[in-house]
């Protein structure tokens, strides 16, 4: 038995797989995981990924010292680190306690290991020394895109998480800079990462900023491998509400749109300045994207404009809120893909706004698939996920003349 064998038993790539590998870990000890894992870590370990000891990363962090705590969430805590030879580092330690925190972590490291992209986060290194599983990444100095928005708003997160973020005003092209590399970040994914793949937690939070806030995309622990004959997953359900496709937060149906639609969330957020997970609008209490189609219906959609905005081009920001409906659009294949999502940000297009199809939303609950509408959700026989190629997006573009790049 070799370790690629235990590692796809491990990660449950294949529900044989998955079966034989819950199998060998209620068979052997937790040693014997461990053991497994740290073969599997050693496989990954090429001139691009080192391998850290526990007390090396210890003395970079001063001990792990909570004035160096820089963020954290649900599978551990991320914080600054200077190694031996003066290099600053974000070094993430998965928790004990979390369930599925080992799975998560060799996903990264199989994920990232071996792709690099300007708008990537790149891994450094990791450890396994004992119950240790640390993931070591480059650091960027302006932390997330979400502290940098939210500065110190977020009263309780900055209390209770350590961390010392504060609020930095970002100019409109600061932020038509952010959705554009993240928008190609994510595309260099879909599109030309072997193999190729699906992200599932795009958010404000998953996107770090470097000194001169050019976006990289991190956290790549609920990823997923999506081979290029396979039109959707049928997967157990993972993210965060409020950036949820409907599709796939209700039906576990995955394909590269539900990281379109999560982008799309992201675009409003970055014009508004506004989570779209804590904040509501209206006396409905509408979130952000049901808020921005309402603002479009009314032709208000400059609204949701963020007033620390003072100085910025109105078409350019009319046609990124526009690119943002595109993108959260309830039926799946009638939104871009990635690809289209560049071009659209990018070239000084007239998007026909007149095809636009009303947004679809998450709140956190499932509904049967008779409450869905027929026109967000379902579709004919074994139609593709991808739009049609009749659709007119752009304004005497079709949709099969906008290439990868």
């Amino acid at each position: 038995m070799n370790c690629r064998y235990l590692f796809d038993c491990f990660k449950g790539k294949h529900r044989q797989e998955q079966i034989q590998g819950q199998v060998y870990l209620r068979k052997f000890s937790c040693c014997f995981v461990y053991l497994v894992l740290y073969l599997c870590i050693i496989e990954f370990a090429t001139a691009n990924v080192r391998l850290f000891s526990y007390n090396s990363l210890r003395s970079a962090t001063s001990d792990f010292h909570p004035s160096n705590r820089i963020g954290g969430g649900g599978y551990g805590v991320v914080y600054r680190g200077v190694l031996r030879d003066g290099t600053q580092v974000a070094i993430k330690t998965l928790s004990a306690e979390s369930k599925q925190g080992s799975r998560e972590f060799v996903t990264e490291i199989d994920m990232i290991s071996n792709i690099r992209h300007p708008n990537l986060v790149e891994l450094i290194g990791c450890c396994v020394d004992d119950n240790h599983r640390i993931l070591v990444y480059e650091y960027l100095e302006n932390n997330s895109l979400a502290s940098v928005l939210l500065g110190y708003s977020n009263v309780k997160q900055w209390l209770f998480s350590g961390s010392r973020s504060k609020y930095i005003a970002l100019d409109w092209p600061k932020r038509a800079a952010i959705c554009l590399g993240t928008a190609s970040g994510i595309a260099f994914l879909h599109y030309e990462a072997v193999p190729r793949i699906v992200h599932r937690d795009i958010k404000a939070s998953n996107i770090l900023l470097d000194g001169d806030f050019h976006p990289k995309i991190g956290d790549f622990g609920l990823a997923k491998l999506f081979p290029d004959n396979v039109t959707h997953l049928s997967t157990r359900v993972a993210g965060t509400v409020g950036y949820l496709a409907p599709e796939y937060a209700l039906l576990g149906q995955l394909t590269k749109k539900a990281d379109v639609y999560s982008f799309g969330v992201l675009i409003l957020e970055i014009v508004s300045g506004k989570s779209s997970t804590k904040a509501a609008f209206g006396v409905e209490l509408m979130l952000l994207v049901e808020w921005t189609w309402k603002l479009k219906q009314e032709e208000r959609l400059l609204d949701i404009v963020d007033p620390e905005l003072t100085d910025y081009p109105e078409d350019e920001v009319l046609r990124f809120i526009k690119v943002a409906l595109f993108c959260t659009q309830a039926s799946a294949h009638q939104r871009p893909t990635m690809n289209q999502v560049v071009h659209m940000l990018s070239k000084d297009v007239h998007l026909n706004d007149k095809l636009l199809t009303e947004a679809g939303v998450y709140k956190g609950y499932r509904r049967t698939s008779s409450e869905l509408t027929s026109s967000s959700l379902k579709t004919k026989g074994k139609q593709s996920m991808e739009p049609s190629s009749s659709t007119n997006i752009v304004s005497s573009h079709s949709i099969t003349e906008m290439l990868p790049r």
